[in-house]
């Protein structure tokens, strides 16, 4: 059992043909590289305990101040250039973690949602912690008791979820690596199972961009660079260069800077004319077709206080943190729009634009802004004030896809800007593979 596990965990979907969402059948895929038989996963409890030894953070709030004037002294050990930091190779990153859900069933109310399925919210929050763990063991100074830098998640590139069920009684592994290394950045491919049948089995595999900052989490710093020793980690670097290439060549056709395409422009021209009233012939009177509901109908929002509690290593908001809130929030949505249980099929493209202070206000507006057959495509929206302030920041833009149980109603812009919602979250629902049938088994909610 052991051996298959260790083959599992070192899989990824590089090494095979690029797609999105929900996948038809387990992969047949093949070692990245191999790790050793005694390789054992650290409980996932101790992952947030390892960051605070390795940053040197505080576990009491009222110490954080001195704890964060402590790191300044680390400024010496930080890389002038990149050329003075020796390369590592994707085993030096590579952890697994173990979320013995199973074996000890004291942990299970934490994950258990009401239905007896996992809360995807809070592999979200572990997947984010183990992002930036998997970073300091690649940027590893062993002449330095602490680490001089701020890594921080930058990104969530994409998170696929295979067609496998979620139990709450069986344990689940996660494995990862880092994939991919610029100057002050680095791409980390993880993956998840569960123990089903003796063997661990694939549940989803997740890709993070996180970014290296100075001790203070003020300016940029250099990382290690990665040396790969297989034609499988030269396919796994190449794969992360073209997901670089493809980020910048996604936001450079954003709606905000770019006109939709022709044929996005008759897609909406024609939503349009099908909302016109016949008997008036005006362009002013708007009618929805059967099984149709107007976008501005189909929002949920909430409001959160970001207590000391939720904070990360840095005395920020915990990513994580943002992330859980924001997908039950969406989860929320989808179920109140579909009038079903919906399932996540995929996560992508999570900038994380600015920092959350603790003391925040966090605000979340989630909204479906395209549907097709029983699939919803849902988009939220964060942004926080100050007590003192209440001038309103974005932080974050949250894209999730759910799948209904049964088949859901289109979904209908009135204005120009929801007309532009309806086009994005069209294209990151067409970054997804075809759609597939659901299957009652498949078990991951808030």
């Amino acid at each position: 059992m052991r051996r298959a596990a260790l083959r599992l965990c070192t899989l990824s979907k590089g090494l095979l043909a690029p797609s999105r969402g929900l996948t038809q059948e387990p992969q047949n895929l093949e070692n990245v590289f191999h790790i050793s038989e005694a390789c054992s996963p650290i409980h996932v409890n101790h992952v947030r305990d390892k960051l605070r030894e390795i940053v040197g953070a505080s576990t009491n709030w009222r110490d954080h101040v001195k704890a964060m004037e402590e790191r300044k002294l680390l400024h010496s050990f930080l890389a002038k250039s990149q050329k003075g930091l020796p390369p590592r190779t994707m085993k030096d990153s590579y952890i697994e973690v173990l979320l013995p859900l199973g074996s000890q069933p004291e942990l299970r109310e934490k994950y258990l949602t009401v239905q007896n399925t996992v809360r995807f919210g809070r592999i979200l929050e572990d997947l984010d912690s183990l992002g930036v763990l998997i970073c300091y063991m690649h940027n590893k100074i062993h002449s330095a008791k602490m680490s001089p830098l701020s890594i921080v998640t930058a990104l969530v590139d994409k998170i696929d979820m295979c067609k496998k069920s979620l139990s709450p009684e069986q344990d689940i592994k996660f494995s990862g690596h880092v994939s991919w290394v610029g100057k002050t950045s680095m791409e980390v491919k993880m993956h998840m199972f569960q123990l089903h049948d003796d063997e661990f089995s694939p549940v989803l595999d997740a890709t993070f961009v996180m970014v290296a900052r100075d001790s203070e989490n003020k300016g940029p710093a250099f990382v290690n660079p990665l040396t790969v020793e297989s034609p499988e980690e030269e396919e796994l670097f190449r794969q992360g260069e073209l997901n670089k290439g493809r980020r910048v060549a996604f936001s450079s056709t954003s709606l905000l800077k770019m006109a939709p395409t022709a044929e996005e422009r008759t897609t909406i021209h024609e939503m349009f004319l099908s909302t016109l009233d016949p008997k008036t012939i005006s362009f002013r009177s708007r009618v929805l077709p059967p099984n149709a509901v107007w976008m501005e109908n189909s929002k949920l929002k909430s409001l959160d206080i970001c207590h000391p509690q939720e904070r990360n290593i840095f005395n920020r908001i915990f990513g994580g943190f943002l992330m859980r809130k924001a997908y039950e929030l969406g989860w929320a949505t989808a179920c109140n729009f579909g009038g079903s249980r919906p399932f996540i099929v995929a996560v992508d493209d999570i900038m994380f634009q600015k920092p959350v202070e603790v003391g925040s206000l966090l605000f979340l507006s989630a909204q479906v802004c395209f549907t097709q057959g029983n699939y919803i495509q849902v988009r939220v929206h964060s942004e926080v004030s100050s007590l003192q302030d209440k001038e309103h920041m974005t932080t974050n833009v949250f894209h999730f896809t759910f799948m209904s149980e049964k088949e859901v109603p289109l979904v209908f812009p009135r204005t120009y800007g929801e007309s532009m919602l309806y086009l994005d979250g069209q294209r990151h629902f067409k970054s997804m593979s075809a759609p597939v049938t659901l299957k009652m088994d498949y078990v991951v909610e808030p």
